[in-house]
Parts: structure tokens; sequence; C-alpha cells
């Protein structure tokens, strides 16, 4: 690549590897939540979902996704029986997902074997570095919201 600066090749290595590490994360995530019937797309909407009742577009704004995905992962969902639709009283139209107590409890198991995994993992590397990298990601999703980095 011309033209980078120093920093904006260090940026663009970044890039490289978030992408590569989101990938690897993706397919991990897929299978600590395959026991419970899940993915890690369905994890990821049970855990929003977890934090209280909340719409389709709360959960797209939530985790940076189309509203699109999500109500096809919340449609499938609904269909397995492990979020319900209930009446959302500030809008008839919006319709709140909510855990139901199998929902909760397919969660609850892939928190479990999250966490066992995640302490695994953390074993092999400086808490300080990690607590950097979460500073450095933290930042540069600031940077890359609508507001920012455009």
């Amino acid at each position: 690549m011309t033209g980078l600066s120093p920093p904006g090749w260090a940026f663009s290595e970044l890039l490289v590897e978030v992408f590569r590490v989101n990938g690897l994360l993706l397919a991990a995530g897929d299978r600590l939540a395959a026991p419970a019937g899940l993915t890690s797309a369905r994890w990821q909407v049970l855990g929003v979902v977890d934090h209280g009742p909340t719409t389709v577009a709360q959960v797209a704004r939530t985790m940076g996704l189309t509203r699109q995905s999500v109500r096809q992962t919340a449609d499938a969902l609904v269909r397995d029986g492990l979020v319900e639709l209930v009446p959302n009283p500030a809008d008839r139209r919006a319709r709140l997902l909510k855990l139901t107590p199998e929902g909760r409890k397919a969660l609850r198991y892939v928190e479990e074997q999250q966490s066992t995994w995640a302490n695994a993992i953390a074993a092999h590397l400086p808490h300080t570095e990690l607590r950097t990298c979460v500073g450095v990601l933290r930042d540069l999703g600031d940077l890359l919201e609508p507001a920012g980095g455009e």
C-alpha cells in the first residue's frame, strides 16, 4: 500500500488482524454454543435480550448490525422457543424480545462454557496487554461511530 504513514500502516495491519481474529472468535463461539443449540449470532442476541426485554432495532444498534439480520436471528429464536415477543408499551408495532426460561438456560450454559474458555485463553496473555487492547478497540469504535471517523 502506498501513501500510508507509519501509523496508517500499523492501523491497516490492525484491521487485518481484527478481521482474522473476528472469524476465529465466531468459529470458537459456534463451537461453544453448539451443545446448547445456538450459534454465535443467536448467543449474541440472547446476551443482549438478557439485560431486559428489547426491540429488534435496539438489539441491532447495540450489536452494530442491521435490523434485518437481527430480525432473522430473532425469528429463529422465537420459533425455537428461546425468546418470546411481548407487547411494547412504548410502541405497539415494535414488540419486545424477552428471554424464555429455555432461552435463559441455554444462555447460562454457554456463559459457563465461555467463562472456562476465556480463563484458559487469558492465562496465556499478560493482563495489562489485554486491558490496553480493550482500550484501543474502544477508542477505535468511538472513532468509527457515525459521528466520527468518516
